[in-house]
């Protein structure tokens, strides 16, 4: 279990880290650039991001088909999702090059800043593809328990990339940072490529039977995803309407919380792994124990992560700020977060288990009544009786909440093991 998560923990963190040196590298530029790499990215990452089925839902089939003892078969689905990554990549390339200075337009409201904005997302469009490809390539190797190559080649990737950006945005300005997300994206997804062409020995034509099943399991996980979006969006909006001090106080903690997940999602790829495969090889008992154990683990780390936030509630916020007005908004959510970070012990943990059996179904529907009866009622009545930053985040203990009970109805009842 642990072999398959501090890998996949790696491969996590490492592009999360090498945009926050980016951003630091043009922060250096001004305030002006700042903004527009802000813009940039935000789209960038809503574009892509929407698109995760392409590892998770790739290493849900593939491990069942690993587990089966089928491992050509295995790999032969990181050859169809890599054709859906360079289709759907292209597409969304080009929609970005076409309407660039629309997209962050409507984002920044500022001209100026819209048009540096557009300018490196034109270069940034073209690691779209590139990173699609990098993410099939993540989903086929898990599936077949290799999460060692996955860190070596984004490592391979992320390392150049990291060096160039100082280099490149010394030497070209904002779009220098773009071109080095091209180049390390680049070599990233071209050892993915070569492994992947290694790996197989069967046809390279798409099978648009095996696209086709792809594509309607990444139909509910984007689905999925698309409520979370309206989840933290609502939530940021509405801290927003109680001040300057409120908002950023809400994204110190927003920001922990993304780290907190990447911590806790390692360990949901190796339950997602280890469960396709054991009912694959059709032993449900296995699958079980799998989710228990994990579980367990999952639910003992994250104990120990509220342990360190708790203790260090006068101190981690002090990192990141020492305006008194957040940090007097942090105090009261900060508890809220602690915790979120002991539910999502078991949600992560669990949301594992279900995809590694396929289960989207059931986690796109109880993730949308997660949002639609717990963290919007929650999050808009704070609004309208003025509950601050520590009713926002009410709402989100809400929805965690309900997604925690959602998921262990679910594993207890055992509708998901199916062999």
């Amino acid at each position: 279990m642990f072999g398959l998560a501090l890998p996949a923990l790696g491969v996590l963190a490492a592009t999360p880290l090498y945009l926050l040196l980016d951003t630091a590298v043009v922060g250096r530029l001004g305030g002006f650039e700042l903004a527009a790499l802000g813009a940039g990215t935000t789209i960038q990452a809503q574009v892509t991001t929407q698109l995760t089925f392409l590892s998770y839902g790739t290493t849900a089939r593939a491990s069942r088909l690993y587990g089966e003892g089928r491992r050509s078969a295995a790999i032969a689905e990181g050859v169809q999702a890599t054709w859906v990554a360079v289709g759907v990549g292209l597409l969304l390339a080009l929609i970005i090059e076409l309407f660039a200075p629309v997209f962050a337009g409507w984002l920044t409201g500022s001209p100026d800043v819209a048009a540096e904005a557009a300018h490196w997302m034109r270069v940034a469009a073209l690691s779209i593809p590139l990173t699609l490809i990098v993410m099939a390539g993540n989903g086929w190797l898990r599936g077949i328990q290799d999460t060692r190559r996955p860190l070596y080649f984004t490592l391979a990737g992320v390392i150049p990339g990291a060096v160039l950006v100082p280099y490149l945005v010394g030497h070209f300005g904002l779009v220098g940072s773009a071109w080095a997300n091209v180049c390390g994206t680049a070599i990233t997804s071209t050892c993915f490529l070569i492994a992947l062409g290694r790996a197989h020995s069967g046809g390279w034509r798409p099978r648009w039977d095996v696209i086709r099943r792809q594509l309607v399991l990444g139909r509910d996980l984007i689905v999925r995803s698309l409520s979370f979006q309206v989840a933290f969006l609502s939530a940021a909006a509405v801290a927003a309407r109680f001040g300057t001090a409120s908002l950023a106080s809400h994204q110190v903690m927003l920001q922990l919380w993304n780290f907190i997940t990447l911590v806790l999602d390692s360990l949901a790829i190796a339950a997602q792994t280890l469960t396709g495969a054991a009912l694959g090889a059709g032993t449900v008992e296995a699958a079980r124990r799998t989710g228990r154990r994990i579980t367990g683990y999952s639910v003992a780390f994250a104990g120990v992560l509220g342990v360190v936030f708790a203790l260090g509630a006068g101190v981690i916020p002090r990192i990141f700020t020492s305006d008194a007005a957040v940090l007097e908004a942090i105090a009261g959510p900060w508890w809220l977060m602690i915790v979120m970070i002991v539910m999502g012990g078991v949600v992560f943990a669990l949301d594992g288990v279900l995809l590694g059996a396929s289960d989207a179904v059931f986690l796109r529907n109880a993730t949308i009544l997660a949002v639609l009866l717990g963290f919007l009622p929650g999050v808009w009545i704070s609004f309208a009786v003025d509950g601050g930053l520590t009713g926002v985040w009410c709402g989100l203990v809400a929805f965690i909440g309900l997604r925690m009970a959602a998921v262990w109805w679910r594993f207890r009842s055992m509708r998901w093991a199916v062999t």
